[in-house]
């Protein structure tokens, strides 16, 4: 096939090939991964021009196209979270309020003990998402932190990343106090953008 060619689809080539199409899938996926194939929404899988490079070092290939994604998840993080704390400043009850405060004394007391606090990071920006009173975006914000789990336990473990996550924290939760949505929603930013440098750095 040249350069430009459309791929059969996956029931073709599992019929042309005698195979199931689980294992069209994971050929296809390592294709993909070599950069000699790319999907295109609404016209498929395309096969894409080639150069030595990435044949020879299709693991740097991958490792190119995971920073690629994970920097357009983080990027995503940026859009949606800042105008959620913004909202969580305006909507947010008393009760929300102490419970957010409650994840920062316990994710404090882990770091005090040398632990990561995977989970109480994970917590306190749900609890934003709960107290800007949208339920569809809570469920948003759940996948993405699914997808950015283990590049989020990863840098967790970096040396002044728990104390980073721990200060952002407490300027996001201040400016929700102060029922400030300018503010909330600069200090998310700042935050995500200094997770954003960690995890960049560490790929």
């Amino acid at each position: 096939m040249r350069p430009g060619d459309k791929l059969p689809s996956e029931r073709e080539l599992a019929e042309m090939l005698r195979v199931s199409r689980s294992s069209v899938r994971d050929a296809i996926r390592g294709l993909e991964l070599r950069g000699l194939v790319e999907p295109r929404q609404g016209a498929g899988t395309i096969v894409r021009e080639t150069s030595a490079e990435p044949l020879a070092n299709p693991f740097a290939n991958a490792l190119k196209r995971r920073q690629e994604r994970i920097s357009e998840l983080l990027d995503f993080r940026k859009m949606l979270e800042p105008p959620l704390a913004a909202r969580a400043a305006t909507h947010a009850s008393a009760d929300e309020i102490s419970e957010m405060e409650e994840i920062l004394q316990r994710q404090e007391a882990k770091r005090g003990h040398g632990e990561a606090a995977v989970a109480e990071d994970a917590e306190f920006h749900y609890n934003v998402a709960l107290a800007s009173g949208n339920s569809v975006v809570l469920k948003v914000l759940d996948i993405l932190m699914d997808l950015l789990r283990d590049t989020r336990e990863r840098s967790l473990q970096v040396k002044g990343r728990p104390e980073k996550s721990l200060a952002g924290h407490r300027r996001i939760l201040a400016a929700i106090k102060r029922h400030d949505a300018e503010g909330a929603k600069a200090a998310m930013r700042r935050h995500i953008e200094d997770v954003e440098e960690i995890v960049l750095d560490q790929l």
